[in-house]
């Protein structure tokens, strides 16, 4: 593919925005800036000393360059980089990945070794790989993709498009949406931890409810969605789940939140449009997370969240209060020694 006919696909280029195309390269493949070699495409997202000296050093045949950065253009050109300009370069590289990686669709249809009962509903245009089983009353929708070893629980819905992974299960009553993707070794709609203590030991709480992946929802690999005693679990539209994340039942979240590795949410919690969590966050039980919340990574979420709140630490608290505490944190031994001396000076000014 040459580099024109890939920018004539990318929809988050402007036609007749800033290029240069050199000889106009032909591309079969794409690799970090610092790591790419002829017949390469590259991006720089954003400039800086780093960044410019990697381009400086480039060895690829295109890159995509911020808009804004005119210094970055003239480099490129010196150094006979064919180069397009991007408002968005991360975004304009996943679309590049898309064209020169197209993906590989399995051909429809069921693989001997798969398990279907008799009245489920499988699409024709469905796949399904050796080792699936498919329980009772199911529905799999058209161009839906199970790879080998998913289990369906009975009663559960894939929509159109979905993809689940190699040993995915699905449990009874689970629904999901149109294009859902779910990695490998995930589990939906597993029980929620449930159990009333009584004084012969713990009584286990039935788990009746169900989970609902909204359109477009992605779970990643070893994560647990789990459904709650009565009513539901939702994960909202276009929400993206990093691996190890523990959702737990009754969890509702509004669209487009994102949660990095090893997030858990406790059970009941309820979360806004577009939450952001990083990686090892924890939220209690039945706290609400406003829209637009952003927790960074380790937080310990223990109250309500006002909607665009950025907060960070254990117990939470403004993120800008916590980059000036932690700033001090190295500090504290020093400054306790100076509070002990100025205690001690205050004491001998007092004595007569």
């Amino acid at each position: 593919m040459r580099f024109s006919e890939l920018l004539a696909a990318l929809e988050s280029l402007q036609p007749e925005g800033d290029r240069w195309l050199a000889d106009d390269p032909p591309l079969d493949g794409a690799a970090a800036l610092d790591k790419a070699q002829q017949g390469q495409l590259g991006f720089l997202e954003r400039s800086n000393a780093m960044m410019a000296a990697a381009l400086a050093h480039c060895d690829a045949s295109a890159v995509l360059l911020p808009a804004d950065d005119e210094s970055l253009h003239r480099l490129a050109r010196q150094q006979g980089i064919a180069w397009a300009a991007s408002a968005d370069p991360r975004l304009s590289f996943a679309e590049a990945l898309d064209c020169l990686y197209p993906r590989q669709r399995p051909t429809p249809g069921r693989h001997p070794q798969a398990v279907v009962a008799p009245d489920a509903h499988v699409a024709d245009s469905a796949s399904l790989a050796a080792g699936v089983v498919v329980g009772a009353r199911c529905h799999v929708g058209e161009e839906a993709v199970l790879h080998p070893g998913v289990v369906l629980y009975d009663d559960v819905w894939i929509g159109q498009g979905c993809e689940l992974h190699g040993n995915v299960v699905v449990h009874s009553h689970s629904h999901l949406g149109r294009n859902c993707v779910v990695q490998a070794n995930a589990v939906i709609g597993g029980e929620g931890f449930g159990f009333v203590p009584t004084g012969r030991g713990w009584r286990k709480m039935p788990q009746t409810g169900h989970v609902v992946l909204e359109d477009g929802v992605e779970v990643g690999c070893c994560s647990t969605v789990d459904r709650p005693a009565v009513g539901e679990t939702r994960l909202g539209a276009g929400t993206k789940i990093d691996n190890l994340v523990q959702i737990g039942h009754g969890v509702v979240t509004g669209k487009g939140c994102a949660f990095a590795a090893q997030v858990g949410i406790a059970g009941g919690a309820v979360l806004g449009r577009g939450v952001i969590l990083g990686g090892q966050v924890g939220v209690i039980n039945r706290v609400r997370l406003g829209d637009g919340v952003v927790a960074s990574s380790k937080a310990g979420v223990h109250t309500d969240v006002a909607p665009g709140e950025v907060v960070s630490g254990f117990p939470i608290i403004p993120n800008r209060l916590w980059l000036r505490a932690s700033a001090l944190f190295a500090r504290l031994p020093e400054l306790s020694r100076s509070l002990k001396r100025l205690q001690q000076q205050v004491e001998r000014s007092r004595q007569p």
